[in-house]
This record gives structure tokens, C-alpha cells and sequence, in this order.
């Protein structure tokens, strides 16, 4: 019994371990005035507001096409 809770313990672990690996760290470095619309818009999707914002997101193709349109505004995080 003993055994078999310390492998659950063990197996959620590397699962919250597995889960990090698969997300991308995200800062705005540069303002957003005089830039376009599109890309407020894809600023604000990825989830940063203000100047030194930072953000945490699944590292997938769509968030990852979301930081290449606007990659002179952002910074990766690694």
C-alpha cells in the first residue's frame, strides 16, 4: 500500500513535469503603439497587456504562429 501511493505520488509528478516541458514563456517587449490592429489583436490573444508582460501558454502550432506575426514585439522566455 505504502508502495502504490508513492508510485502515484511519483506518476502525477512527472506528469506536472511533462505538462511544463509543453508550454512557451512569453514577454512584450515593445509597445504597441503605432503597430497594427492584426497584431493588438494577436498580442492581446496570447494574453499580455501592458509593457513587461509576461505570459505562460501551450506550446502549440497556433501559439507558436500567434509569436511569429508578431515576434519584433515579443520576447521567448526559455
Amino acid at each position: 500500500m505504502l508502495l502504490q501511493s508513492a508510485a502515484n505520488r511519483l506518476r502525477k509528478l512527472l506528469d506536472k513535469v511533462i505538462d511544463m516541458s509543453n508550454q512557451i514563456t512569453v514577454k512584450l517587449v515593445r509597445s504597441l503603439i503605432g503597430t497594427r490592429k492584426s497584431h493588438r489583436d494577436t498580442v492581446r490573444g496570447l494574453g499580455l497587456r501592458r509593457l513587461n508582460s509576461v505570459s505562460t501558454l501551450q506550446d502549440t502550432p497556433a501559439v507558436r504562429g500567434m509569436i511569429k506575426k508578431v515576434s519584433y514585439l515579443v520576447q521567448v522566455i526559455a
